[in-house]
């Protein structure tokens, strides 16, 4: 079993000094030679991780005994891999960084004229902050005279309540009146 695992080893030492020289390389070339080159590594990478895999399985089909000497080899290796992983992940972001420059034709010179499209966005977001406030403010305004109107109509309400109690009242006073005469009228005349 130890023989497949240092098959596997080597097969990932020499894998992992191609994929070192590599991503070296990517900050230094451009085009699609660079684009090439970074799927080649991205497909390196991936073989990579599958024989650290498979060395991983081959270790634990080793006998206890021996397995502790193998185990330190494959933390050495998942380090590796890891500085590995690191390194292609700056090299890649110098290369997207290119790519953006390249894309929007940021070549340096441009600052001047991306200066004055920030100061020319910074004051479209002042005049819609301006625009925002005075929304607000009337906003605020609006709700303090449905305030003013909601209390009127309360107050305009409790008149209007007092006033059909006073209504009741009379009726019912001009109910009694009204007995009270047609008792007096039957008695003055009674009749015949």
């Amino acid at each position: 079993m130890s023989s497949d695992f240092e098959t596997y080893e080597q097969d990932f030492g020499t894998l992992t000094a191609e994929l070192t020289s590599k991503i070296g390389k990517i900050p230094k070339i451009s085009g699609d030679e660079k684009k090439h080159l970074v799927v080649n590594v991205e497909k390196q990478m991936e073989e990579a991780r599958e024989l650290l895999e498979q060395m991983d399985l081959e270790v634990r089909d080793i006998p206890p005994q021996s397995r502790g000497m193998y185990s330190n080899r494959m933390r050495s290796y998942k380090q590796e891999m890891d500085k590995l992983e690191t390194d292609f992940k700056r090299s890649r972001i110098a290369y997207s960084d290119e790519v953006r420059n390249e894309l929007l034709g940021d070549d340096g010179n441009s600052s001047e004229s991306q200066r004055a499209h920030l100061l020319d966005n910074t004051e479209k977001l002042e005049r819609s902050s301006r625009r925002l406030e005075a929304g607000y403010q009337i906003a605020v305004e609006t709700e303090q005279v449905g305030q003013e109107i909601l209390e009127n109509l309360s107050h305009d309400r409790e008149k209007i309540q007092r006033a059909r109690e006073r209504l009741r009242e009379t009726d019912a006073n001009l109910g009694k009146s009204s007995r009270i005469l047609t008792g007096m009228l039957r008695r003055t005349f009674p009749p015949f």
